[in-house]
């Protein structure tokens, strides 16, 4: 569902794009909305007077393929330079699907397209050609651009919002990233000589190592080792999200008078919950009810203070996390459980 969804409003958003349908919609939507929010209007001039040209996110972004293409086969064999070709020509389609995820719930979902990677490059190299390290590999290759994508994306949003150049957002990030390039590996290596790693009766067991590199045996085997039932499960929730798109688009276009599209449920939304917990889908419809009761009451206040109640509660939620380990540790119990 989360493939689904992103994808839907990739090739969406590229068609009206070709077709120049967003021109006519947005010239349009002007002038029936207000003219009058000036903050809007100064956030949007500074926004693109300190753009990033084209020509340089293009260019920076084949410069770090053509990086990669070389010297990560020199680092894991298995992976061949098309492998890694294929990877960053994959990896802005997904990165577009991901970054629309974190928009949609502030969650980076960037592990589950990663397992995808997981699945079809383990699969492609084969057991006899190092599928396993291959797939592994492809895994960190394509989650440290989906990741990336998303927070820049959360970065342009808070510069959206203080005022802030895009162009110092993503220096700043740059920077932060060149550094992590150094200190990352010289963070491995202190623990790696410090502790066993792995291993599960250490101080880091690191589970989710297993976890991955038994996705990866599963994709050398094919779709034949998944569970029952388990690809026509994916394939029909797959189709579910792009059919239920569609028909949010249809009734945006052609029904005007009730507006029914807005109560059909984002797909997004809908496949979070599957991933994360019941406890994600309650907190998120206990918002959803407390921001639409009050825009029924006063629209406007709920536009100006919504995001601000919203860092509220998420905010309240994560600290409510210390109380709760309080009352664990002397031993008190919730009357019921919401996990899976």
């Amino acid at each position: 569902m989360m493939l689904g969804d992103g994808l839907f409003h990739f090739a969406y958003m590229l068609v009206v794009t070709i077709s120049s349908f967003t021109k006519r919609k947005n010239s349009t939507q002007q002038d029936c909305s207000e003219e009058d929010d000036e903050d809007e209007k100064i956030r949007n001039d500074y926004f693109l007077k300190d753009q990033i040209p084209n020509w340089a996110a293009a260019g920076g972004y084949a410069g770090i393929a053509v990086i990669s293409i070389i010297v990560v086969p020199m680092i894991f064999h298995s992976l061949k330079w098309y492998h890694v070709l294929v990877a960053y020509l994959i990896a802005p389609i997904l990165a577009f699907c991901n970054s629309y995820g974190a928009g949609l719930t502030d969650w980076s979902l960037a592990s589950n397209y990663g397992k995808i990677a997981i699945l079809t490059f383990s699969y492609w190299v084969g057991l006899e050609n190092g599928g396993v390290i291959a797939g592994l590999a492809s895994c960190g290759l394509m989650m440290s651009i989906l990741d990336t994508a998303s927070g820049l994306m959360g970065d342009f949003k808070t510069g959206y919002l203080t005022l802030t150049s895009p162009r110092s957002m993503f220096f700043s990030q740059l920077i932060g990233t060149a550094m992590g390039c150094v200190i990352t590996p010289l963070v491995f290596w202190i623990f790696n000589s410090a502790y066993r790693l792995g291993d599960p009766e250490g101080s880091y067991p690191a589970p989710y190592a297993l976890m991955y590199r038994g996705i990866a045996l599963l994709g050398i085997e094919g779709f034949g080792s998944l569970p029952k039932h388990c690809l026509n499960l994916s394939i029909c929730f797959f189709l579910a999200a792009i059919l239920i798109n569609l028909v949010t688009q249809l009734l945006k276009k052609f029904e005007t008078k009730y507006r029914i599209y807005r109560f059909i449920p984002s797909p997004m939304c809908m496949a979070i919950p599957f991933y994360l917990g019941g406890y994600f889908a309650i907190d998120m419809c206990l918002g959803s009810l407390i921001l639409f009761c009050w825009q029924m009451y006063n629209k406007q206040k709920a536009k100006d203070f919504g995001p601000a109640m919203a860092s509220g509660l998420i905010c309240g939620d994560s600290l409510w996390g210390i109380p709760a380990s309080i009352l664990a540790l002397d031993g008190v119990k919730a009357p019921f459980c919401l996990k899976l």
